[in-house]
């Protein structure tokens, strides 16, 4: 089964309305040259750093602009279309980071919402508390399409290889890491993450990512990517602004991978032991 998949890749601002509207742009270009699985970053929506203006203008799923136009965007074009995430209102007053898979018909097939929080303080004096405003998910997603098993994960996920091996050995064949990496982590880790876990799970890893200098002032990474079960990548972009990256998946490699390195089936149940320094001093020989 091969097909063609987009990483879309965005800069997302402030304004739900006009993301959507550069979105819906990018999704009918990737599909005018062929994809019919299109993926958008994390915070499609908006990315805005301003809580009080955020809260006032969220949504419920079912009254969110972003997932309206989604949804009819797949419809029109007939492709599986993944929006990364947007922030989603909830009845406790939070939010959830929330992917959203829409089919050809239109209609959801599933969603995720980001498991991991990012929770951090960087040596540039850049500071994040993602779980003060989200609240985390507590369930893996592994989605079974016409053409692969669809894994799911957003950004910051891509830290814990526990999640993609989870889903690696219930069958995933492609596992999506739609994120707004920021720059100093991009720089540093974005390539060699998303890589290695390509290699150690033998999958393809779609992920499409946000890009440049926001309205909001923050600065994110980009380079969206596609990479196959070897590590390789097939396809990049730049960290300047929008773009669409583009590869054929021959989801036959998942399996020559895993012939090739079967790690998966090879590895085993073990026990830590951890080991205290001799009370006595003494040093064995």
């Amino acid at each position: 089964m091969t097909f063609k998949a987009a990483a879309i890749q965005m800069c997302s601002g402030v304004d739900p309305a006009r993301n959507a509207e550069a979105m819906a742009r990018l999704v009918q270009d990737a599909a005018a040259k062929g994809a019919t699985y299109v993926q958008t970053p994390e915070m499609t929506g908006a990315l805005q750093r301003d809580r009080a203006a955020m809260k006032a203008a969220l949504r419920d799923e079912s009254n969110d602009l972003i997932v309206a136009a989604a949804s009819g965007l797949a419809a029109e074009l007939g492709i599986h279309l993944h929006v990364g995430s947007t922030a989603i209102g909830l009845a406790d007053g939070k939010m959830a980071n929330r992917g959203f898979l829409f089919g050809p018909d239109g209609k959801k097939i599933a969603h995720y919402d980001k498991i991991h929080m990012f929770d951090v303080d960087l040596d540039n004096g850049e500071s994040w508390r993602e779980s003060s405003a989200y609240t985390p998910g507590g369930t893996a997603r592994l989605v079974n399409l016409p053409f692969a098993k669809l894994g799911c994960a957003i950004c910051y996920d891509v830290r814990f290889p526990e999640l993609f091996r989870a889903q690696a050995a219930a069958g995933a064949q492609v596992m999506s890491v739609p994120a707004a990496f920021t720059r100093q982590t991009g720089e540093a880790h974005w390539e060699i993450l998303l890589r290695a876990r390509a290699i150690e799970n033998g999958m393809f890893v779609i992920a499409a990512a946000q890009a440049g200098v926001h309205e909001d002032g923050r600065e994110t990474f980009g380079h969206s990517m596609i990479i196959d079960p070897w590590g390789r990548v097939l396809a990049s972009a730049d960290g300047t602004g929008e773009g669409i990256v583009l590869a054929d998946i021959d989801i036959a490699a998942v399996a020559n991978a895993r012939a090739k390195i079967p790690n998966l089936k090879n590895g085993r149940a073990f026990l830590l032991e951890e080991v205290p320094s001799s009370a006595s001093g003494d040093v064995a020989a």
